[in-house]
């Protein structure tokens, strides 16, 4: 007998893995997904959070697009969309210099929806009310996003 022969009877050759094996390394990838997922997801709510407080705080663009409507109207603007179009009354509309905001978008908080306004600041007693109704979309609650120091 060739030596050749004799060595490949001595040994097992492996040619694939086990079903064990592929069962283990699924079951250790399923593992970290449930450690890495929560924490990527957790991530994207506080960077939308932290755009929103941007975007509404006193040196945000959407508050020094209000208060450049202020400087060159006069008063600030009845709703957000005079920031995108001229306003019916003719004596603002000639006085209007917009817009104001490039972009419809600057309009909308990161997760999509209008920002709320109150041109009368109840809260904020240096300008206007503005705010966001947070990740969970309803108003008056703890997860609002405002341009106020708020009392909660």
């Amino acid at each position: 007998m060739c030596a050749a022969r004799r060595m490949s009877r001595g040994r097992r050759v492996r040619k694939a893995f086990t079903l064990l094996e592929i069962l283990l390394v699924v079951g250790l990838l399923a593992l970290l997904a449930a450690f890495v997922v929560p924490a990527l997801t957790g991530a994207a709510d506080s960077a939308k959070i932290d755009l929103a407080k941007a975007a509404i705080g006193a040196n945000g663009p959407l508050s020094q697009s209000i208060d450049l409507y202020k400087v060159n109207v006069g008063m600030y603007p009845e709703e957000l969309k005079y920031l995108l179009e001229k306003p019916g009354d003719d004596e603002l509309a000639e006085k209007w210099r917009g817009p104001y905001i490039k972009d419809p978008s600057g309009l909308k908080d990161p997760w999509d929806r209008d920002y709320q306004y109150d041109p009368e600041g109840d809260h904020n007693p240096n300008g206007v009310d503005l705010w966001s109704m947070g990740p969970d979309g309803i108003d008056g609650n703890e997860d609002d996003i405002t341009s106020w120091v708020s009392d909660r």
